[in-house]
């Protein structure tokens, strides 16, 4: 537990730029309000959870966090499954997967999980993230097309009703506002990539709103200041339902934070994140959010990277932008709640934009079938279904493609035997009578049973030695097959030697009770040379004289 605590190492880099740090925290913060707001509207608890969320996780994390880098807040892969838990449980369903998902992190943290989060496959990570940004877009769909009360189970079929009805009655302004703001953000981002311009682009929708009668709907009335819910949302008889919920907040958060902070060590130079203190700085946030009002958070990969490239260097930075934030709540809140949704709608269908790295998915396209069909099958099931469907089904096809790999790359070789310093005559004898196979590769379940067929096909000999020192792994399963066909191969006549089998595999063909009865009839040798040996004076003299 003390190793996951903040160490005062941590604060050393504080003292090289402090001022330095402060600038990059408050460029983040500039960036940062105009997604806070969007992303707690769309979750459904609105622009002041957002804001909440921005405050409370990110100064939390900042502190307790294992990057000096990170940056947290509400996220739009969040929002994906908050929709639906709005929609069933209401606001305090939210609050209690919130709680629900900090104490999950903190498990994982305690547990040393953390390291393991680099294993997921590529396809699975850039499939659910597409499939990410094209829900969030149509989430926004009614707020853009100024469509109120659309319906539908799925978001894709409450975007269709949304255009539905504004194709019916429809109302240019909202549509002209989140494209333009769009516009801007990805323009301008181009142009100037260090400039604020999703924070100009909704200032300038909101001037706009207000001087001119567009009739466009604004965010409502924030709170001036942090406010505090009762804990009256933590009811255990509702746990179990939405524990579900709770598994894909916590495997986003976790997967979320994790591949940020490794962006963020990519981009600078000697960072090194602590992967568990990540989780445990995510799960004590995520745990005090709710208290708040707050929705679920994770790290944000495009604010840490506008971070990094404001020159961050310490955890100094990431407590700026949430001190900062908390001054807008305080300060600005009477001016942030005339934002126009339409406006907000802009900013997240540009960021859906930019999570998307076409030619990291072209890449993966061309790399080959499997990887393509991993990375369609995450994108549609994310799209027309649900998010954890969608990572459990591309985990589970990534995994069934990687053991067929995997088995294809065992083989069971027939390879010559040396003669060395034997006659010609002894060679002779040695090719007819024994034959000697080395099996590369590993042995488990998925290439168990075509060694097996191989194996025992083999006709016309005395004497078969398996070469064991290149099996790099043996399961349960490959041991129990080796075991069965060395007994068909025995009630043959056949006799079989072992050779060069590596000391870690000796324990569970021990176990398996494969290897008992050759090394009680001495058939188990260190090295080929050896067996072969023992086949030419004691197998075959003993079969010749049949």
């Amino acid at each position: 537990m003390a190793r996951l605590l903040p160490q005062r190492s941590d604060w050393v880099a504080v003292r090289r730029n402090p001022g330095r740090d402060v600038l990059a925290g408050l460029t983040v913060a500039v960036v940062a309000l105009p997604l806070a707001l969007a992303f707690g509207v769309t979750s459904g608890l609105g622009a002041q959870a957002g804001l909440v969320t921005a405050v409370v996780a990110g100064a939390v994390a900042a502190v307790f966090g294992g990057s000096n880098l990170q940056v947290s807040g509400p996220t739009g892969a969040m929002t994906v499954v908050l929709v639906p838990v709005v929609a069933q449980f209401g606001a305090t369903g939210v609050l209690m997967v919130g709680a629900m998902t900090g104490v999950l992190l903190l498990g994982l943290a305690l547990a040393r999980l953390g390291r393991y989060v680099r294993y997921l496959p590529t396809p699975v990570i850039e499939g659910f993230t597409a499939g990410i940004a094209v829900v969030i877009a149509l989430q926004q769909v009614p707020a853009a097309l100024g469509v109120a009360g659309a319906q539908g189970e799925k978001v894709w079929a409450v975007a269709v009703d949304s255009v539905t009805r504004f194709v019916a009655d429809p109302h240019p302004a909202p549509v002209v506002v989140a494209l333009g703001v769009a516009a801007v953000m990805l323009l301008g981002a181009r142009w100037r990539p260090r400039l604020p311009f999703s924070l100009i682009a909704v200032a300038a929708a909101t001037v706009l709103a207000q001087v001119t009668p567009l009739g466009l709907t604004p965010i409502g009335t924030l709170p001036a200041g942090l406010p505090a819910t009762s804990l009256d949302f933590l009811d255990l008889h509702a746990a179990a339902a939405l524990l579900p919920s709770a598994l894909a907040v916590t495997a986003l958060a976790a997967l979320e934070s994790l591949l940020s902070a490794s962006v963020a060590d990519a981009m600078s130079v000697n960072e090194q994140h602590d992967p568990d203190r990540e989780l445990f700085g995510q799960g004590l946030a995520n745990l005090i959010v709710p208290v708040f009002g707050g929705i679920p958070a994770t790290a944000a990969i495009a604010r840490t990277a506008v971070n990094v490239r404001a020159g961050a260097g310490s955890k100094l930075a990431s407590l700026t932008h949430a001190v900062a934030l908390m001054g807008i709540v305080l300060v600005a809140a009477p001016w942030v709640s005339h934002i126009p949704l339409a406006a907000l709608a802009g900013v997240l269908l540009a960021t859906t934009v930019r999570m998307v790295e076409v030619s990291a998915l072209t890449a993966l396209v061309r790399s080959g079938r499997g990887d393509a069909l991993v990375l369609a099958l995450t994108f549609t099931v994310t799209v027309a279904l649900d998010l954890v469907t969608a990572v459990a089904v591309g985990l589970s096809v990534a995994v069934v493609l990687a053991l067929r790999a995997v088995a294809r790359s065992a083989r069971l070789e027939q390879v010559a035997l040396e003669p060395g310093d034997h006659s010609a005559e002894e060679h002779r004898l040695l090719a007819e009578h024994i034959v000697a196979y080395r099996l590369d590769g590993p042995l488990f379940f998925a290439a168990a049973h075509h060694f097996l067929l191989e194996l025992t096909e083999v006709a016309d000999v005395r004497v078969v030695i398996l070469r064991m020192s290149r099996v790099s792994t043996i399961d349960a399963t490959g041991a129990h097959v080796l075991g069965n066909a060395i007994a068909r191969l025995q009630r043959r006549g056949i006799t079989v030697l072992l050779s060069g089998v590596v000391p870690e595999h000796e324990h569970i063909l021990d176990v398996l009770g494969v290897a008992d009865r050759l090394r009680r009839d001495g058939h188990v040798f260190p090295d080929t040379p050896t067996a072969i040996r023992y086949a030419r004076t004691h197998v075959l003299p003993a079969g010749s004289g049949q």
